[in-house]
């Protein structure tokens, strides 16, 4: 069907119209409709011609772009579509549009044009040569010389040939790299004769350095030709220069970095030599752009600092730091982390990383003792870093982000404090602590507790140390800061009182108090004597909204490790719990507090047990049952009193982390409990059950109800599914298949209970395939996809015979080949995991009796499927699944291989024979030989690994 121009360009004016309408909504639905129609068009064949047509009309800027735009999208991803004998002359009218790109044209409409040639040059193999017919047509001696989309189509080049969004298959991406690798002498000689010549330079200069930087991307030896050329000593007077224009400074700096980053996989002496002499001589400049207050400059240099050090982290570690040059690298690190602005500091931590992740290889004491002194210094800048404004009120936000700065000097201290040991960090901090003019500011105080917080949980508890004596000692005699920010003392007052000992403290003091206590935890738990003051700490901090959740996450870590010790303060834990719902503290810290608890009273005798479950549980169900009463709320408001989620959640980390001894023929302390509890989340079900977020939280609940009594929970087996069968045609929430697997794995080994599980498989498939077989229903529902295969593997794990010949097995088997190509990680992996026990169940000979049966029904089942089964599974690793989700593939043929290893022979050379040998641009994909090995790995393959490693490769060849 052929599309009209006209009808075209008036589509783009709706889409870009900026002028006031008086009627918004109906201009509205014009430009939806406007972006519809454009969108189906550019997936048309016809847009290649039109889009074409509207940049040689010229008509203005938005058409331009939205052509460009179309053109570069079709070279992308439809390349396919155009004719291998149009390749000719269609590279001949996109060249024309280049010619016409000048310093005016829009950047927009420059870019994707540009963009859009690199990917024709990549995708293009009857292009032998596009790097010199570009150069010949658009060069300094071209016959339409214009340096400005020539340079901008080589700065996209290689960017373009590293994106896997271009699918041009390995063999083309290598040739093209190979090719490209080739052209670096003549780039060399282009880009040097740019800079030299004095009219073009000033021009070009950015032009120059952005395609220098973006072909550094290509390792391979020519580059040593750069050495001695005016283009490398141009880019380094540029970085010497602080007063530099910021772009010129910032693009010469990404070709330095970029430089030193090609150097790391390319040995060359000379270029080297000369590019690490001339960074290390950038402190001076560094100082400079400090004294000039150019933070975009002091950047600028700490990238070339960090670069160079990670390039050369390797030498460091082996020179040590008693070498000259190694020495003045770490200098520079520590001269940037020593920086005033935390920013500037944060270029240097991947250096750091590197650095220590060679020293834990290298493990030698020796050589980590000479790196001491200099990962002491980088503590104390990071203290310094640390501490937040003296005149900050309240507590940190974890939207600011000085806080996301701060937790990443935290993950950077854990990483690299094994150099110098956890114990001489926290020391180092406690020595800081103890000065004088530290205690006279809050905030000096609070930055040596924050970098303590990271270290605490590696000190070695059974050690006594003295610091951490002091530290918990003057923690425990603080008083808790002022609820009500009116009544907040100036920071200086509050410094002095801190000083004191026993005063009350800043609030983000007392709140990293906390997190310290929280991590000393195992510390505690060899300091018993302690607990009784720890816990009163933590029960003070409750009351106050700004501590309170962290106070409660602070009890739940002193609960966990200290369950030995903190029997006989168990009633004020549960009174606390009792009392939580006064306080303002986070549902997720009440979570975790009554973890804490439920571990410490799996120490108790059964009935004790019994006893506390019944009022833990007691103080949820009685919540839940006042929003029985409201039976006119039928919806959840997250976080507010009428949302069953809450009391929902606690209840489910009760049921998940008690865990009672119970001896054979003994009746499980929590039995009567989940009975108890029961009536009241079906309630809940019954009212909520359009909710899906409480749906899916009450599913959870009785997940973990189930789990902690097992069978226990007999009595309620019926009625329990009955619900969820019935609650699941109405909704088609797949949590309640979900709960469904639970039940099957709980009770599918017992006898009277697989007839009941098998009818609520039956019950469930009908609304699951109804929502499966729906327009794009896999992948709209890879939940319902997940948790369905995951009841399927279930019901193979438990009751397999019973299932297999159940009435639906056939339909199952064919709703999972359809989902084997569905490209949703957890939902594939269910479905192949379900294939796998599959063939297993008929290889395992546990139940001897029933082992024939089964084996008999498997192979019917894989002597129909097997063919479609491996077809979409090389179809999935070929053109759909992403590389990680190959191992499952892998582990399916696999056992296919186990279960037949004829058939798979068979079958996997119908499928291989049938895939085509070359992409959609004409390329070679894949040889006769390539596949042939493939079939030979993946037959003769005694680990699964090794065909993981053959498919991914194989999967290359096409993307």
């Amino acid at each position: 069907m052929e599309v009209d121009l006209n009808k075209v360009l008036a589509a783009i004016d709706i889409l870009y119209d900026d002028h006031p309408n008086p009627n918004p909504t109906a201009q509205r639905e014009q430009l939806h409709k406007a972006s519809e129609w454009l969108g189906n068009l550019q997936k048309m064949p016809q847009a290649w011609k039109l889009a074409d047509q509207i940049l040689h009309l010229k008509r203005d800027e938005r058409s331009c772009f939205f052509a460009s735009q179309t053109l570069r999208t079709k070279i992308q991803f439809y390349f396919g579509e155009l004719p291998a004998d149009s390749h000719c002359s269609f590279r001949s009218s996109m060249l024309q549009h280049l010619s016409f790109i000048n310093d005016q044209t829009n950047q927009g409409i420059a870019t994707q044009l540009c963009v859009a040639v690199a990917d024709m040059t990549l995708l293009m193999a009857s292009w032998e040569d596009p790097f010199g017919d570009l150069v010949r047509d658009f060069g300094l001696e071209g016959t339409r010389t214009n340096l400005i989309p020539l340079l901008e189509v080589l700065i996209a080049l290689p960017e373009e040939l590293n994106s896997r969004q271009l699918k041009l298959g390995q063999k083309r991406r290598e040739h093209m790299d190979a090719y490209c690798k080739a052209q670096v002498p003549h780039l060399i000689q282009l880009l040097h004769r740019v800079i030299s010549t004095d009219t073009l330079r000033p021009q070009h200069e950015i032009r120059v350095l952005r395609c220098l930087s973006s072909w550094f991307n290509l390792h391979c030896q020519d580059w040593a030709q750069l050495t001695n050329t005016c283009l490398m000593s141009y880019m380094l007077s540029v970085v010497a220069n602080p007063r530099m224009p910021p772009r010129q400074h910032e693009i010469a700096t990404d070709c330095v970095c970029s430089a030193m980053i090609m150097l790391e996989e390319v040995q060359l002496p000379q270029l080297s030599s000369v590019l690490f002499a001339s960074v290390l001589q950038l402190e001076e400049p560094f100082h400079m752009a400090v004294a000039l207050e150019d933070l975009m400059a002091v950047t600028n240099y700490a990238r070339m600092f960090a670069e160079l050090g990670e390039t050369l982290v390797g030498v460091i570690v082996m020179h040590q730091p008693t070498d000259k040059a190694t020495e003045q690298v770490l200098n520079l690190m520590l001269m940037c982390v020593g920086h005033h602005e935390w920013e500037v500091a944060e270029i240097t931590f991947n250096f750091w990383y590197k650095l220590s992740e060679v020293l834990y290889r290298k493990n030698c004491d020796v050589v980590n003792t000479l790196f001491i002194p200099y990962v002491e210094r980088l503590f104390e800048a990071l203290y310094r870093h640390c501490q937040i404004d003296v005149d900050h009120l309240g507590v940190l936000q974890e939207t600011d982000d000085f806080y996301e700065f701060r937790d990443r000097v935290q993950e950077l201290i854990k990483d690299v404090v094994f150099i110098c040991r956890s114990k001489v960090c926290f020391e180092q901090m406690g020595n800081i602590l103890r000065s004088p003019d530290t205690q006279k500011s809050w905030h000096l105080i609070e930055a040596a507790l924050f970098i303590m917080q990271s270290v605490a949980k590696n000190l070695v508890p059974e050690e006594e140390n003295q610091v951490v004596n002091e530290v918990m000692s003057w923690i425990l005699t603080q008083q808790p800061p002022p609820v009500a920010p009116a009544a907040a003392p100036e920071p200086a007052a509050s410094a002095a009182v801190a000083a004191a000992g026993g005063g009350s403290v800043h609030v983000q003091v007392a709140l990293t108090s906390l997190l310290l206590m929280a991590e000393l935890n195992e510390w505690l738990s060899y300091h018993p004597q302690l607990l009784p003051n720890v816990l009163t700490f933590c029960t003070q901090r409750l009351h106050d909204p700004a501590l309170a959740t962290i106070a409660a996450r602070a009890l739940d870590c002193v609960c966990n490790s200290c369950y030995s010790h903190i029997g006989p303060h168990f009633d004020g834990l549960m009174h606390i719990v009792g009392s939580l719902d006064s306080i303002t503290v986070s549902n997720s810290a009440v979570v975790g507090l009554l973890k804490g608890v439920t571990n410490i009273l799996n120490k108790f005798p059964n009935a004790t047990i019994k006893h506390h479950m019944f009022k833990l549980c007691g103080l949820q169900v009685e919540k839940l049952n006042k929003l029985l009463e409201k039976p006119e709320i039928r919806q959840s408001e997250r976080g507010s009193p009428q949302d069953p989620i809450v009391w929902l959640d606690r209840l489910s980390a009760i049921f998940r982390h008690v865990n009672p001894t119970v001896a054979t023929g003994e009746d499980h302390p929590c039995g009567d409990v989940v009975m108890k509890v029961w009536p009241t989340i079906n309630g809940i079900m019954q009212q909520f059950s359009g909710d899906v977020r409480v749906m899916e939280h009450c599913c959870r609940c009785l997940r973990f109800a189930v789990r902690c009594v097992h069978k226990d929970t007999a009595p309620m087996l019926s009625p329990l599914v009955s619900t969820i069968v019935k609650l699941y045609s109405e909704s088609g929430y797949s949590c309640f298949v979900y709960l469904g697997s639970i039940l099957v794995d709980e009770y599918g080994t017992e006898a009277g209970c697989v007839g009941g599980l098998i009818s609520m498989l039956e019950a469930f498939t009908p609304k699951t395939f109804s929502l499966l077989t729906q327009a794009e229903g896999f992948k709209n529902y890879p939940d319902t996809v997940d948790d369905w295969f995951r009841l399927c593997t279930r019901f193979l794990q438990r009751c397999p015979l019973p299932f297999l010949q159940c009435p639906v097995m056939n339909t199952i088997v064919e709703c999972g080949l359809q989902a084997c190509l569905l490209d949703h990680k957890e939902a594939n992996a269910a479905v192949l995991k379900f294939f796998q026990d599959l063939l297993m169940c008929g290889l395992k000979s546990y139940d001897v009796e029933t082992k024939g049966a089964r084996t008999e029904l498997i192979v019917t089942i894989m002597n129909v499927h097997s063919q479609t089964l491996i077809n979409n599974l090389i179809t999935g690793v070929v053109y759909v699944l992403p590389p990680y989700m190959h191992h499952e593939v892998a582990e399916t043929l696999y056992q296919l291989g186990l279960f037949d290893r004829p058939q798979l022979r068979e079958k996997l050379h119908q499928k291989l024979q049938s895939l085509p040998r070359t992409n959609s641009m004409g390329s070679v994909a894949v040889t006769d030989e390539q596949v042939q090995d493939l079939h030979s790995i993946i037959t003769t393959a005694t680990r699964v690994k090794d065909i993981t490693r053959a498919i991914v490769e194989f999967s290359r060849y096409y993307t």
